[in-house]
């Protein structure tokens, strides 16, 4: 398995698997099956309701606790500082666990950044205390990080955001590349609607005749493909899937590489087309929702 060292100094592995809108009687199967198959990325989220499922996998693994990275997501309703510590209290504990690796807010909360502040301080408290290894954000545009930044102390690890050739955000990543953050690809090899009212009506990348043509000449699948293509950029990727199959599949990427010219093949696809809301139409409004206790 490939890692990345993080502005933090801690080394997280390149390629995870990520659980989101996996109900939760899939997602204790689905990290299993990773975990066996020589996983060690798990990525949750609070949002998700699978963060017990997540747990129960790892602690009936027999992989040691130490050499799984664990990283999950603080909703914008446990947003605010005091908040912020209880949302990580009830993470920890669905997680079964006392420290998690990286920490990162999902959304940045545009319409009322004060409370992403809060939030983002409550995380550099757990930093701070040992109670995580890393913290970073989500969805964040380069406004919302220089405002961040302006506001906080330690640079964010990570900011996960939505990362394809269709769909390659290049202002974002290279703020987060001169600033040090790892970009972090969701949605790594396109293609699936992850958001209900966005993208229905979209061809799927991984039927676009370049990445097919590709995957032919290396013998791979196009959505290998597409992860490879994340990868050898530097990012972190974490796709999903409940398919024993496809788990297996999305691991086994690590033993071809994509020469220049193919890189930029892919490289050329933009078309600037999001697969889920606006950051800045994200709102608590709109989207907030309690998180369970437990």
């Amino acid at each position: 398995m490939q890692t990345l060292t993080l502005n933090s100094g801690v080394q997280m592995p390149a390629l995870g698997l990520g659980v989101f809108q996996t109900p939760p009687q899939e997602t204790r199967a689905a990290v299993t099956t990773a975990l066996e198959l020589g996983y060690r990325h798990i990525d949750t989220a609070a949002a998700y309701g699978n963060e017990r499922e997540v747990g129960e996998a790892i602690r009936d693994s027999k992989v040691p606790r130490h050499d799984i990275f664990i990283e999950t997501k603080i909703w914008i309703s446990d947003y605010g500082y005091d908040a912020t510590l209880h949302g990580f209290d009830k993470s920890a504990a669905k997680l079964g666990v006392d420290q998690i690796d990286l920490l990162i807010l999902h959304q940045a909360l545009p319409s009322d950044f004060d409370r992403t502040v809060a939030a983002y301080r409550a995380l550099e408290k757990l930093l701070a205390d040992g109670r995580v290894r890393a913290i970073g954000v989500s969805n964040f545009m380069a406004d919302h990080l220089t405002a961040l930044l302006d506001a906080t102390s330690v640079v964010p690890a990570v900011n996960q955001v939505e990362i394809h050739p269709y769909f390659q955000q290049r202002a974002v990543l290279d703020f987060d590349d001169q600033h040090g953050i790892l970009n972090q690809a969701w949605s790594p090899i396109g293609g699936i609607t992850f958001y209900p009212g966005y993208g229905e009506d979209r061809k799927s990348v991984l039927e676009d005749p370049a990445v097919t043509r590709i995957a032919e000449a290396h013998g791979k699948s196009p959505a290998q493909v597409l992860l490879r293509w994340g990868l050898q950029h530097g990012r972190s990727v974490i796709p999903k899937s409940t398919r024993h199959e496809r788990i297996a599949e999305n691991l086994d990427v690590f033993d071809f590489e994509l020469t220049a010219d193919e890189l930029a093949a892919l490289d050329a696809l933009e078309t600037g087309r999001r697969g889920g809301p606006e950051p800045e139409t994200v709102t608590l409004a709109a989207y907030g929702r309690a998180i369970p206790e437990a």
